[in-house]
């Protein structure tokens, strides 16, 4: 699908600003030999003048993206971590009374809707996902596999469900049509349902240079700003915003009807206004940050070529869909990254997408590298704790971002 109107407007007055070329869908991994199916598509961003949404120009299917999507939330501790922060601290500040029924959008493995579990809520997750789907219900959890429309709201209004609390985590900017989607929570929102939706935050993107955060499973990334005239669209009105690191950089922002109770608190305009305050609302902010983007990773590519002169062994930390990105954007292939570290089952065995640099088992490798390049650098804290044997021994690990720099047991 091509989008050449504003996702939040529907207006034209959007302007390109960063083109990472043609690239595979990141998170289809195939085996060696069957790399010849891949498909690609164009990897450009654009970004709307009017809300300050950034945008993806072309994205891939939705189901041939997320039919057999090989991320599991549980496979990572962070998120997971997170989670149990997240579900008790909504039960808390909604006062959710036991047995309140949480509806997930994008349940995933269930990892979210299982926390909600723990503490009392009845839960009912949406996902349309046959790996992960069937991993949530193997664990317990209630998972339609279906993805959330109008049509999706409808069908379980019709069943009297109507959920106190609605959440989706790392799903509302995977979104090919918002308004479809906010018309689905129309139907099983009354004056007491709280959304609640947890969005990379494009401030951490543009002044982290997260470059790597644009690929096809993100249709978009959110300004505050962007939010509440998307919402202020359908009734709806955002009534906090909180910051979270995870991801890089997160924001979670909660949505009432208008014709709620709820009160808008300050932080809303607290954070579109810092969003001015730092050029978020100026076109030029865009295209500083794709040269600065293109000299860090042509910093990036010196280096790796640097080491492999110098006859060091490099290897990848993760295969998250942005280190698809990264790789593919510098073209870094085997020579340089000789093989990347995963613990998913379903990305072991197989290839990163477009470079084709063999993904192996962590637990398996024998032998350490000289250096690894953190591809899941949004978990940077956790990998250098659990790395720190491999630090201490004379290991070195290279971070892409914000700027280039090799960390190194002092």
């Amino acid at each position: 699908m091509i989008q050449k109107k504003s996702m939040v407007t529907g207006s034209t007055n959007i302007e390109p600003f960063i083109n990472l070329g043609d690239q595979p869908n990141g998170n289809i991994f195939f085996a060696k030999e069957d790399v010849n199916l891949e498909k690609v598509f164009t990897l450009k961003m654009s970004v709307c003048k009017d809300s300050w949404l950034v945008q993806l120009d072309e994205f891939p299917e939705a189901g041939e993206m997320y039919n057999n999507h090989p991320y599991i939330s549980g496979y990572s501790k962070p998120v997971v971590d997170h989670f149990d922060w997240l579900s008790g601290h909504l039960i808390t500040k909604y006062k959710l009374p036991i047995n309140s029924l949480v509806l997930d959008i994008g349940a995933n493995d269930g990892s979210l809707i299982n926390s909600f579990k723990e503490k009392g809520m009845l839960t009912l997750g949406i996902d349309p996902g046959s790996i992960t789907g069937k991993i949530a219900r193997d664990n317990g959890a209630l998972v339609a596999k279906t993805f959330w429309n109008h049509k999706a709201g409808t069908a379980l209004k019709s069943l009297n469900l109507l959920p106190k609390l609605i959440t989706a985590t790392a799903v509302f900017y995977h979104v090919p049509d918002l308004h479809e989607f906010i018309e689905g929570l129309d139907e099983v929102m009354d004056d007491e349902s709280i959304f609640v939706c947890q969005c990379v935050y494009l401030k951490d993107v543009i002044e982290k240079l997260q470059f790597d955060h644009f690929y096809h499973e993100h249709t978009c990334i959110y300004t505050v700003n962007a939010l509440k005239i998307l919402f202020d669209l359908h009734d709806m009105k955002l009534i906090d915003v909180e910051y979270s690191t995870i991801h890089g950089g997160s924001i979670i922002a909660h949505v009432a009807r208008k014709s709620s109770k709820y009160i808008v608190r300050d932080n809303v305009s607290k954070f579109i206004n810092e969003e001015e305050k730092v050029g978020l609302m100026e076109i030029k902010t865009y295209h500083e940050f794709a040269t600065k983007v293109k000299d860090n990773i042509s910093k990036l590519v010196s280096l790796l070529k640097s080491l492999k002169i110098e006859g060091k062994k490099v290897y990848g930390i993760g295969a998250p869909v942005k280190g698809s990105t990264l790789l593919n954007y510098a073209k870094i292939n085997s020579e340089l990254v000789s093989k990347v570290v995963e613990v998913n089952p379903y990305k072991i065995g197989r290839v990163i997408p477009g470079v084709h640099i063999p993904i192996v088992d962590e637990k398996l490798l024998m032998g350490q590298p000289d250096y690894y390049l953190l591809l899941a650098w949004n978990f940077k804290k956790y990998f250098l704790e659990k790395y720190k044997t491999f630090l201490c021994n004379g290991g070195k690990i290279i971070v892409p971002n914000p700027e280039l720099h090799i960390i190194e047991e002092e």
